[in-house]
């Protein structure tokens, strides 16, 4: 586990930013609360006089400062929780501070970053502890719906309410190597369960953590995050499709285009990300427990500026590619930043596995999440355009295709198949499906061809 005592939350804070602002909310006395348990505000004095807060989280705005001498990210309202104080707990004064805080950040349009580490809510206060977790809730929808980026940092411990709401609500979710993480504290928890599902570990791993992070590179993993998400001046714009200044003959018919596009040699994903951004950060995970890898989604910096990308990698998009792919869309819209596309799937998976979790339904609601869209996606294909699970991923009006790329209903092979045609029959039944790049564009599903990457 990594070391609950390594950092206060002021030593945590002053790390991102030493010269942050604390905003100075003010709590009731230590009185024995709505309950009257006794000792409870004797308890909340002695966590006072060890850690010198009056309450379990401090609340203030800073720009979180890279090393290397990089430039300060945009200013953020900083929560970060004193787990010295009664764990970390909630109780009503914390849900005071910590919606005053939101409060402060729509106000001064400024992104949210919490710092979490926190055993849940504070038992001697009972229910009315418990319901702050739906003034946080409400606190991090009325953000939401500002178009206000929120951040989360876990930390050890983060574990109840502060992590069904703070935490794993947020838009992008860091975490410290070790942590333990979970709706469930090691108390209360089945005493067979395997531990390693409640670590950070374990919660990236299903897709629910998007990224670990060690405590040395938390500021500068903040600030790539907080540059990327907050640092937008200007209405969003249609991103350029990736390209090099030269390209290659097209393919002459369509046996010619399949075997081009299936080539190992041809370009993928990585390639054209990698040319087009400056730099980049992913996103991981559906958020409903699983993961795709050949789905990659996440933000890049280009020529000053953000764009949003989820791209397949040439292999069978599963439920959580599709269901990951839609949640960057989304989430890219609410914040007002351009979407790029990368098309490159012989299709969706189609094994039983596939359809048990959902393929429809997340094919759905990718093609909802790019027809919904306000800000501009823009889409390339790269490789194989396989039916529906390709066409989800594509921006209808502003596609762009590869000269080693083709996008079909059907896969030549299949296609033959369902119409009872020998195997020598496939090319032909290529050329009859014309598969071939510049057809998508004479045909009117694609706007251009643009050249791969150099």
């Amino acid at each position: 586990m990594a070391d609950r005592d390594a950092l206060t939350a002021r030593a945590l804070i002053a790390s991102l930013d030493p010269d942050y602002v604390e905003l100075g909310f003010f709590g009731p006395e230590f009185t024995d609360g709505p309950l009257e348990w006794s000792g409870y505000g004797a308890a909340r004095e002695r966590a006072r006089a060890r850690t010198g807060e009056r309450e379990s989280v401090v609340c203030a705005t800073g720009r979180v400062r890279p090393g290397s001498g990089a430039a300060p990210a945009p200013e953020a309202v900083l929560i970060a929780f004193e787990f010295g104080f009664l764990g970390g707990s909630l109780g009503e004064a914390t849900g005071d501070r910590i919606e005053a805080a939101y409060a402060h950040a729509r106000a001064h349009r400024l992104p949210v970053v919490s710092l979490v580490a926190t055993g849940g809510s504070r038992m001697q206060e009972g229910m009315r502890a418990l319901t702050q977790l739906q003034r946080v809730a409400r606190q991090t929808v009325l953000t939401r719906r500002a178009g206000l980026p929120q951040l989360a940092v876990v930390r050890d411990p983060t574990t109840g309410g502060g992590w069904a709401t703070l935490a794993a609500g947020a838009d992008v979710v860091l975490a410290l190597p070790g942590a333990q993480v979970g709706f469930a504290g090691s108390r209360v928890r089945p005493a067979d369960a395997d531990p390693w599902a409640y670590t950070a570990e374990g919660q990236h791993a299903a897709g629910h953590i998007d990224a670990l992070t060690e405590p040395a590179d938390l500021p500068d993993r903040l600030g790539r995050w907080l540059t990327l998400l907050a640092g937008q001046a200007a209405p969003a714009r249609r991103a350029e499709p990736p390209h090099a200044l030269t390209t290659g003959p097209l393919p002459a018919d369509g046996a010619e285009a399949v075997r081009r596009t299936r080539s190992p040699e041809r370009p993928r994903a990585d390639a054209y990300l990698d040319a087009y951004f400056d730099w980049r950060e992913e996103i991981r995970g559906d958020r409903t427990g699983a993961t795709d890898p050949g789905m990659r989604c996440g933000f890049g910096h280009r020529d000053g500026r953000t764009v949003a990308y989820a791209a397949q990698c040439g292999t069978a998009t599963r439920p959580a590619g599709f269901r990951t792919a839609a949640r960057l869309v989304r989430t890219a819209d609410r914040l007002g930043i351009p979407v790029l596309t990368l098309i490159d799937t012989p299709g969706a998976a189609n094994d039983a596995a596939a359809e048990q979790g959902g393929a429809g339904p997340a094919i759905a609601d990718l093609f909802a999440a790019v027809a919904e869209a306000e800000v501009p996606v823009t889409s390339l294909l790269v490789g194989e355009g396989g039916s529906g699970g390709a066409l989800a991923l594509a921006a209808p009006g502003h596609l762009w295709v590869t000269p080693d790329s083709y996008f079909s209903v059907i896969a030549p092979e299949l296609a033959a198949a369902i119409l009872k045609r020998p195997p020598e029959e496939i090319p032909a039944t290529a050329d009859a499906l014309r598969l071939r790049p510049q057809d998508a564009v004479e045909l009117g599903v694609a706007r251009g061809v643009v050249p791969g990457p150099a």
